[in-house]
């Protein structure tokens, strides 16, 4: 794996390098040092495992991170702007050669793109690092009684607390969040990345979400990355337990809706229980609807099989920056972000309210904070 991100990132820098760097106005030395310069740029994941340990857990100052970050994603977006220049130049050598050899030779354009990636990329690092907006969706929700008509959930996913994601930003998630007023808030995974030791500030917050049904979470790919039996005892201590294969039922105005949690398929790697939704509905009561928690999307056909009635997931972040997001989209079984039907069972997956320190642009796909309001039929 590791080598794998060396070789594309280290094809990333060449590619940068010959389209872009090598049309800089500078002598032949200077162009050599800025292609230098940004080689550790372009192995940024590689220096972060090196320093840190694990790729999840880059540590470092608030002012740092986000420098970095913002230079690291200006380098990405530069370097799918070439291919994307180049692509066209070599389509066009085929149809109209001379057409084609004066895009691929051209010097200004290289310079323009250039300018686009740092524009792109500092508009994209604000939009990332933003506090999100509230997103309002209307869900009917098949077999929901007419008692939980209007109810309101609040989701909240990808919430990645770190020193980039900060607990300042983090405790103003939470009081927008509040603020909302749902009657219940939901959690849908990666809440932190790093070890409990270092994350103890950026999480508190989690502690002063509050709603009438209360506060449920299930675990994401994240947690398992670095000590995750000491995050499940943070975030008990927090008053925010996850749900591992486990539900709650919530009445409501005389009616009841079951909560399935599951854990992350992540878990197998580490030792720990899979997602087992018959675990979680283990003593649930018949007839009552459900909704299934789960941090990855791609399990919703099985749950629609299953007769679900309603699934909230993140995961994806909405793949960050449209286009290359349709990679995002293979990779998820064909889910991306927004509502869908799932063979008659609605699913929702968040673009995520924060993001992974590892990039931090977002580009035509904002984070948000969610506020479902269920139907009945």
């Amino acid at each position: 794996m590791v080598l794998a991100v060396i070789a594309i990132m280290g094809l990333a820098w060449l590619l940068v390098a010959l389209r872009f760097v090598h049309h800089l106005p500078l002598a032949r030395a200077g162009r050599l040092l800025v292609a230098l310069a940004l080689l550790p740029l372009a192995e940024y994941y590689v220096i972060v495992v090196w320093l840190s340990g694990n790729l999840s857990a880059a540590q470092g100052p608030h002012a740092v991170l986000v420098a970095v970050g913002w230079a690291f994603g200006c380098f990405l977006v530069l370097a799918l702007l070439l291919l994307a220049r180049d692509a066209l130049g070599a389509l066009l050598w085929l149809l109209a050669r001379r057409a084609g050899r004066r895009l691929l030779a051209s010097r200004s354009t290289s310079m323009a793109l250039g300018l686009l990636a740092l524009l792109l990329g500092t508009c994209g690092a604000w939009q990332g690092l933003k506090i999100p907006e509230v997103k309002r969706v209307d869900v009917t929700v098949p077999g929901l009684p007419q008692a939980f008509e209007g109810y309101r959930i609040a989701q909240l996913s990808d919430l990645h607390a770190t020193p980039l994601l900060d607990g300042a930003w983090q405790q103003a998630v939470v009081d927008k969040t509040n603020a909302l007023g749902t009657d219940l808030i939901v959690i849908t995974g990666d809440l932190q990345d790093g070890a409990p030791a270092r994350r103890a500030a950026d999480v508190a917050p989690f502690a002063g979400l509050h709603a009438k049904d209360g506060v449920l979470a299930v675990p994401g790919n994240h947690e398992y990355y670095v000590d995750y039996p000491g995050w499940m005892a943070v975030f008990k201590a927090l008053g925010l337990p996850l749900l591992e294969n486990q539900h709650v039922v919530i009445a409501h105005n005389g009616a009841r809706l079951v909560v399935a949690g599951l854990t992350d398929p992540q878990a197998r790697a580490f030792g720990q229980a899979p997602p087992d939704l018959a675990a979680a509905l283990q003593g649930a009561p018949e007839g009552v609807p459900v909704l299934v928690l789960a941090h990855r999307p791609g399990s919703a056909p099985e749950h629609a099989a299953a007769g679900m009635s309603l699934q909230l997931s993140g995961h994806t972040h909405g793949g960050q920056i449209f286009g290359p997001n349709y990679l995002t989209k293979l990779a998820n079984k064909g889910f991306l972000a927004g509502l869908y039907d799932v063979a008659g069972m609605p699913l929702y997956v968040s673009s995520g309210t924060g993001l992974w320190h590892g990039l931090i642009l977002r580009l035509g796909t904002p984070s948000e904070i969610t506020e479902l309001v269920l139907h009945a039929p």
